[in-house]
């Protein structure tokens, strides 16, 4: 509330006393610690070097050297739903993220949509007097908000963060990122030719948001939310640094799980009589399915290392260096960071929080990807088309993802991976570092704890509690526990009692040592969730989960199972969804304007999400671009919508309309006109794709046709896309390709702009009428003008 005023108001100033207590800005306690939060993004247990891993991270490691490294953290196993945590402090269904945020359904679980009740830590510290900045990965939006056009109240802007520059969705291309500043898009300020690299922009700006501060206020702390895109997909770094893990990898990744594992017990991170689960704990294609005979997913399997060809070996172990690299880079950039405070003499009194938001991913299948969006799409990798992209693997023309046999191995000493709630989906690296406030440095701490408990440590730390409102909503009780208690007593049992997980279909509960979880595959489809299977371990001793006691402890794993369903309901985990993920993705959702037959775009303008944007998926449609070219020249772009990765585009080249749908990055296919442009007058340049099958289910075919008012210049089959062209990221433009390009066949150089001649607008018809009858409506509206 409010302060009151309580000064004297009379009709004469002179008489009068003033009181500036209800005007003036808040104003932190003195000594008040910076806060800087690190979310690292598909880094698994396994994979830093100070935690035992094979990536090298010495500034990552110089933090864990002043502080702390947990053993026993956890996350949801996957990134909006743990996002919401780590700034809430409440359970991510609770926050309604059941899953991702482009993923989210109509139930109070996983709307997509953290409650106002349930306010970020930003939230809370901005009033306590904190300046917060927020730069990188946002993903807590649903994905109808994502655009110019909505309400912002869920962007950073407006969940407490004061500055903000990154991406608001899953992930983005780390040369071409889908930048957002403050409360509206941005194109990057440079090119990857010229060394722009996404972790460097954001580095640069959380610099430039301290600096901005401390200038003015030196004494005002700080909270930063440092959230890069490393090392979510696509796997994209500059050559040298992939180059210096030439070879670290050629042993494989089974290989490397014994190797990681062996540096873990030494370094006491895992009990010493730690064992690794075997490669495919939960079941193969060829050795399990579903109820009514349903497959078990392909893409969960993982291919025994001795099984793979020489140039699968060779592919495999490069997309490995290419990650690696990839890590390191963003280490390099959060030393950065580091030294910086250091030279602003503001080191010591920083709490700095890293962690990751799931275990490593297993979304490369066990091939790997050179697009990760297949992936969305339904669409298996092509050895021979990945083979033929090595060597561009980690650059602008691959959006790579690493086979899942190497998710095994940076998730040592666990099973499975991110989506999954076994503990190599949820359980991931924490480290504390705090040297004015952290008597502790360089030991590793035991006690279990989870993503939801670092807001409570945080605010325990400070010295601030929760507040019974924030911007006038009666908060929920923060459900996590302060980790504070640890971190000068290492022997001290948890204060944590117990923790529920909940996962594209997959469940497990943990209580006091105990923890039970189903064999259920992550996004299988299969349902009857009445009848999975449920394992129980003693994760205390028994970190793999390799020991099942379920025969052995039936009673013990009954009542863990009715705690989760008592844990679920109490929040709102149900209904469980365990649909594929382009079934998932492409589940229709409510939007601030309904869908409609007909879309109009102008030139200039910011771009359009894919989620506002029209949909041409599996149907009928076509585009027309009305244009005046007074005399031969006109080159360039008339409409793109997505990139190099998957989308399509009408542009002019050599004075002749082109169109080229790029199917998944894998192949471009391209309809040209047969003859010149029409000059001197007003008319249509169209493309009209009518469709007649779809192989396999989705994947549209029929023929594209290419139109100079309303006569048929050209013509050639096509096909397109199930899913959509990218998870997040390259939307719709007309008169320009921002970003990463549809094709590389456009006329001259980015953002290739249509000029020669004046487009006024671009409509997108998906009414399924005949093209002939739409060219005759146009030429009516023409003549009228």
């Amino acid at each position: 509330m409010a302060k009151p005023f309580r000064g004297l108001v009379n009709l004469d100033i002179r008489d009068s006393i003033p009181d500036w207590g209800p005007y003036e800005q808040p104003k932190a306690p003195p000594g008040s610690p910076n806060v800087l939060y690190i979310v690292l993004d598909d880094v698994g247990f396994g994979a830093m070097g100070c935690y035992g891993g094979p990536i090298d991270t010495p500034n990552i490691d110089r933090i864990a050297a002043n502080g702390l490294r947990y053993g026993q953290w956890h996350t949801t196993a996957l990134c909006s739903p743990t996002r919401s945590c780590l700034l809430t402090g409440r359970n991510h269904t609770a926050n309604g993220m059941a899953c991702i945020s482009e993923a989210a359904v109509g139930f109070p679980g996983a709307n997509g949509h953290i409650p106002p009740e349930c306010a970020t830590l930003a939230e809370v510290l901005v009033e306590q007097g904190f300046s917060t900045a927020m730069v990188g990965k946002w993903h807590l939006c649903a994905e109808d908000e994502m655009n110019l056009a909505s309400t912002k109240r869920n962007w950073p802007i407006g969940r407490g963060f004061e500055r903000f520059y990154g991406f608001l969705g899953a992930e983005t291309n780390q040369w071409y990122p889908d930048l957002v500043h403050d409360n509206h898009p941005v194109e990057q300020p440079a090119t990857p030719e010229q060394g722009y690299h996404f972790s460097v922009d954001i580095t640069d700006k959380a610099l430039d948001y301290i600096g901005d501060v401390k200038a003015i206020a030196p004494d005002r702390p700080v909270f930063l939310y440092y959230a890069p895109g490393c090392a979510h997909a696509p796997h994209q770094v500059p050559r040298e640094w992939a180059d210096r893990y030439r070879g670290r990898f050629d042993t494989g990744y089974e290989a490397m799980r014994e190797q990681i594992l062996a540096r873990q017990k030494e370094m006491g991170l895992v009990p010493a009589d730690t064992e690794l689960p075997p490669l495919n704990p939960i079941g193969t294609p060829d050795t399990r399915t579903g109820p009514d005979g349903k497959p078990f997913p392909e893409l969960d399997y993982t291919k025994p290392w001795d099984t793979l060809s020489d140039d699968e070996k060779r592919l495999f172990a490069r997309m490995a260096e290419v990650y690696a690299g990839f890590v390191s880079h963003c280490d390099d950039q959060i030393g950065r960071l580091l030294d910086y405070l250091e030279d602003i003499e503001e080191l010591d009194n920083t709490i700095i929080v890293v962690v990751s938001d799931n275990g490593a991913s297993g979304e490369g299948g066990p091939t790997g990807s050179v697009n990760e969006n297949k992936f969305a799409n339904g669409v298996p990798d092509d050895l021979a088309e990945n083979l033929a992209k090595l060597d561009e693997l980690g650059g602008t023309k691959t959006y790579n993802h690493y086979p899942n046999g190497w998710a095994m191995a940076f998730n040592t000493p666990f099973k499975m991976w991110k989506r999954y709630s076994f503990n190599g989906g949820t359980a991931d690296p924490c480290i504390f570092s705090w040297p004015a406030g952290i008597a502790a440095r360089g030991e590793t701490r035991d006690q279990y704890h989870h993503a939801i408990d670092v807001v409570p440590t945080l605010l325990d730390c400070i010295g601030i509690e929760l507040p019974d409102t924030v911007k006038g909503y009666t908060q929920h009780p923060v459900q996590g526990v302060s980790m504070r208690y640890s971190f000068d007593a290492a022997n001290i049992p948890t204060a944590k009692r117990t923790q529920f997980y909940s996962m594209l279909g997959t469940r497990g509960i943990w209580h006091d040592g105990w923890k039970a979880v189903t064999t259920h595959p992550a996004i299988s489809g299969w349902g009857h969730f009445p009848e999975d299977t449920w394992e129980l371990y003693h994760c205390q001793v028994d970190r793999s989960e390799l020991r099942d006691l379920a025969a052995e402890e039936p009673v013990r794993l009954a009542e863990l199972v009715g705690l989760w369903f008592h844990e679920a309901g109490a929040n709102q985990a149900l209904p469980l969804d365990d649909r594929a993920a382009v079934e998932i993705v492409t589940t229709p959702r409510p939007q601030l304007a309904p869908p409609r037959n007909r879309y109009v775009y102008r030139p200039g303008g910011a771009e359009v999400p894919e989620s506002v944007a029209v949909n041409i998926r599996n149907r009928s449609y076509s585009i027309g671009a009305l244009v005046d070219i007074p005399e031969p020249g006109a080159a360039g772009v008339l409409f793109s919508h997505g990139g190099r990765f998957g989308g399509h585009a009408l542009y002019v080249k050599d004075n002749r309309l082109h169109y080229v749908y790029n199917f998944l990055g894998s192949e471009e296919q391209k309809i040209s006109a047969s003859e010149d442009l029409p000059t001197g007058q007003k008319l249509i340049l169209a493309a009209s794709f009518e469709k007649d099958g779809e192989d396999p289910p989705g994947t549209a075919h029929g023929v594209m046709s290419l139109y100079y008012g309303g006569r048929k210049v050209g013509a050639g089959r096509i096909k397109t896309q199930a899913g959509r062209f990218s998870l997040a990221g390259e939307g719709l433009h007309a008169g320009r390709d921002s970003g990463e390009s549809v094709t590389d066949d456009y006329p001259g150089s980015a953002p290739w702009a249509f000029t020669g001649g004046t487009l006024h607008r671009v409509a997108v018809d998906v009414s399924g009428e005949p093209y002939v009858d739409l060219e005759r409506e146009a030429v009516a509206m023409l003549s009228r003008e």
